[in-house]
């Protein structure tokens, strides 16, 4: 019995490669860094994703290698590249580090496999930073594909703002004084995680009246005043408001549940932690940018891209461009939109029957969808890791109180001079 068994079983195998064609030898590895930045069921739904297209493709093998956090999926693929070992065909990286993937040639140009028409599709304000512009002269690689992206955002319970008589903030007075308002022995009036504060800290300086950087790649705005004002709002929000913990943040994956829960009236977090907290709040949540010093609404672009790693076999570049070809169209940007609080980042993607029945139902991300029409350019820049750590360094010494805010911006600039002088 064991052996008919075995036998038919084998016979089974043969019949199955022999009607798809397909051996073990013939499929194809598509290996993907992933990161996982926010509280949402991700690793779930790549994972149903990577089963869909391995149904209609069997001869390509899709894996996930799920990295942490943005810095771990670059640490690991430069250190991987650097040791000569095999790296993924695929990663998904902050936009913003284009220029130091590019120096280092871990990633490769796009142009040959992106169709005009596929790229049109694209919101403008993603596909803006996911080109290279090569040596300055004007000449642009493509090397990123927008997939996970963000913007920053204010969230706040706007049932808890109701019951106090407070209207949703205008300002920074406002949005300082109801924070303060909202403070209790049990809840934190406002979270503003700043431990990777560069991201978090760019709408409140554009605010004020200047972003960290320009649309140079070479160029940065530390040592300035209304970035000083910015630095200097961050502290008097619990060293004058008592409105929110003091010192440095750590609490960036908790803080969408300390809303969810009660613990903070507001917090300001990504874009992409909209549909946890739609999902798990049992109060109406409210959806804005980051009110500016005297008014107004702003934010920063964020999240990931696709980018193709250099070195590959030119049958897995293949694999893996038909790929992020299917992973990107409308239907399914769309879906990972609803599932996550990510972009859809096609413009068609608007038209279809399953956003419009979304965005009827939660009205919160077209209203979220509505910060990219104020959005400034996220901070990047020429060995942006370098530029980067300068100045979290100095903003983490100012929040522990180690350094004052103009004294801080001023070493920070220096830093960062000395560091894009080499480009200029």
């Amino acid at each position: 019995m064991k052996k008919r068994s075995l036998g038919l079983l084998l016979a089974l195998f043969l019949l199955t490669i022999a009607v798809t064609g397909v051996s073990a030898q013939d499929a194809v590895t598509v290996e993907i860094y992933f990161p996982i930045a926010v509280d949402s069921p991700i690793t779930e739904i790549l994972n149903g994703y990577a089963e869909a297209y391995m149904a209609e493709n069997p001869n390509v093998n899709i894996v996930w290698s799920f990295e942490g956090g943005y810095p771990d999926v670059k640490t690991r693929l430069l250190t991987v590249a650097e040791g000569g070992g095999e790296v993924p065909a695929l990663a998904i990286m902050l936009a913003t580090d284009i220029y130091d993937l590019r120096n280092a040639e871990v990633i490769q140009p796009l142009d040959s496999y992106a169709s005009e028409d596929y790229l049109a599709d694209f919101t403008d304000t993603w596909l803006s930073n996911s080109y290279y512009d090569y040596d300055g002269d004007g000449t642009q690689e493509l090397y990123g594909i927008p997939f996970q992206r963000s913007t920053v955002l204010l969230y706040y319970n706007a049932d808890l703002l109701a019951e106090q008589g407070l209207e949703a903030p205008s300002d920074w007075e406002s949005l300082a004084t109801t924070a303060e308002a909202l403070t209790s022995d049990s809840r934190e009036g406002i979270l503003v995680p700043n431990s990777w504060p560069y991201w978090v800290f760019q709408p409140f300086a554009a605010g004020a009246g200047q972003n960290i950087v320009s649309d140079s790649d070479v160029e940065v705005f530390f040592n300035n005043e209304p970035v000083i004002d910015a630095l200097q709002y961050w502290v008097d929000l619990y060293s004058v408001y008592h409105a929110t913990p003091e010192g440095v943040q750590s609490n960036w994956g908790d803080a969408p549940g300390a809303l969810v829960d009660g613990a903070a009236a507001m917090i300001v977090h990504s874009s992409g932690s909209l549909r946890t907290i739609l999902d798990n709040a049992d109060f109406t949540v409210g959806v804005m940018g980051i009110p500016g010093k005297d008014g107004g609404q702003y934010t920063v672009t964020g999240g990931g891209n696709l980018y193709m790693t250099a070195g590959i076999d030119d049958a897995t570049a293949q694999a893996a461009w038909a790929f992020v070809e299917w992973l990107t169209q409308p239907e399914r940007t769309v879906d990972w939109s609803i599932q996550t609080g990510y972009y859809n980042t096609r413009d068609s993607g608007f038209d279809l029957d399953a956003w419009k029945e979304y965005a009827s139902a939660n009205p919160q991300v077209d209203e979220a969808r509505s910060s990219l029409d104020f959005a400034a350019r996220e901070f990047s820049v020429q060995s942006l890791g370098d530029v980067r750590d300068a100045f979290h360094a100095d903003v983490l010494s100012v929040l522990n109180g180690e350094m004052e805010p103009a004294a801080a911006m001023a070493d920070a600039q220096e830093k960062a001079d000395a560091i894009l002088s080499i480009f200029q």
